[in-house]
């Protein structure tokens, strides 16, 4: 696969304003590898790499829809089950009051975001109130409050995809109660991370930093101005929605073994959740995870808030998964993995990210993060779009 050259990605991730890093695997893959450009932190010049962890909000989806997934296949939750039973009670008395069916709404309808649920997290009240006080520790049931507050029903369950941050916090607490475990424990023992070798990979909060693992990069918004939002609190996106903190490398080795028939024990639970469902826009949408085709590839997808993206390819055999610390160069590395993955990488596809990151350092590595190439270089100043 000449198109997947280190090289190649390197000289594509160099020209961008934006500290990215891309990691690719898979059986198709001999020599897993990565790459990375720009600082993890410039105030300290600490250089962005494969193992750097970041927050990767809505990726974490995917391995919430794992989780019930496994939990379906040992026999432990339906997926055609109706929520009623199975949320907390001062949850379901709060989706009832505002007018949901939570006797028709199903475990299914959720993953697949065709529940009718109104997302809290797209409310534009929502941001400002997180920005407005950037330390208040948000509680589930706040965040579904809000939700029932903001809106009501969107639709009727199972019509119609409408994606729903508020559905995954919903599918968080039914994990909970269906293993009597903490979400990050459950998500932790069914996906087996410690049997994979994610080493920086945990739940924010709910779970210690691993030993040994780098610090969390800086992450930036690009709106009216450039503001740093590291230090958000990480309730903000917590509970099912988000949560997981991980390494680009982690990300993809994950989606590797998911697709390739390590996570689940029978192969047709992993046909279950790529099934396509009968409700209007399910042609992008499975159970945690996005489908497109990319240049006659089918592919599997999930994109996360603050500017992650994972894909895995079938046919291609890849799984490529790619961080960057501005959300406004997401659509920069979305394009650069989809071309990767099509076979054609451009050198020239530039984000829209309105500051730079000096002394940017591409590396190369190996499954043992062995260094295959280092190049030191000065970025010129952007001016601000």
């Amino acid at each position: 696969m000449d198109f997947l050259r280190p090289e190649v990605l390197t000289a594509a991730l160099q020209e961008q304003h934006a500290a990215m890093t891309i990691f690719v695997s898979g059986k198709n893959v001999p020599t897993p590898w990565g790459i990375a450009t720009g600082m993890a932190d410039a105030s300290i010049a600490r250089s962005l790499t494969i193992d750097t962890p970041l927050r990767v909000a809505s990726n974490t989806k995917t391995f919430v829809a794992a989780t019930v997934l496994r939990l379906w296949e040992q026999g432990d939750l339906s997926l055609d089950a109706p929520i009623v039973s199975l949320l907390a009670p001062t949850l379901e008395r709060l989706f009832t009051s505002r007018g949901y069916r939570t006797d028709k709404i199903t475990v299914r309808h959720l993953l697949s975001h065709s529940a009718g649920v109104y997302d809290h997290a797209d409310d534009p009240r929502y941001f400002k109130a997180v920005l407005a006080d950037p330390t208040h520790y948000w509680t589930r049931e706040e965040q579904v409050a809000l939700s029932c507050h903001y809106a009501g029903p969107t639709n009727e369950p199972g019509q119609e995809y409408k994606y729903s941050d508020t559905g995954y916090v919903l599918l968080g607490d039914i994990v909970e109660r269906v293993t009597q475990r903490p979400l990050a424990q459950s998500v932790r023992h069914q996906l087996r991370f410690d049997e994979r070798g994610l080493a920086s990979t945990w739940w924010e909060l709910a779970e210690a930093q691993p030993a040994g693992t780098q610090a969390r990069a800086r992450q930036f918004l690009d709106d009216a101005a450039v503001a740093d939002v590291t230090d958000l609190s990480a309730t903000l996106d917590l509970y099912g929605g988000g949560g997981l903190v991980m390494s680009v490398r982690d990300l993809a080795t994950f989606h590797q073994d998911l697709f390739e028939n390590r996570v689940f024990d029978d192969p047709a639970t992993l046909a279950e959740m790529l099934c396509k469902g009968e409700h209007e826009g399910a042609d992008d949408y499975r159970l945690g995870i996005s489908v497109k085709r990319v240049r006659g590839r089918e592919c599997y997808s999930h994109a996360g808030f603050w500017g992650t993206a994972v894909y895995y390819s079938p046919d291609a055999g890849i799984s490529i998964a790619g961080f960057t610390t501005h959300r406004a160069g997401r659509p920069a590395l979305v394009t650069l993995i989809e071309e990767a993955i099509g076979g054609r990488v451009r050198q020239r596809v530039v984000n829209q990210a309105k500051r730079p990151q000096r002394n940017r350092t591409a590396v190369s590595c190996d499954e043992n993060n062995a260094l295959c190439s280092d190049d030191t270089r000065k970025t010129n100043e952007f001016p601000a779009a």
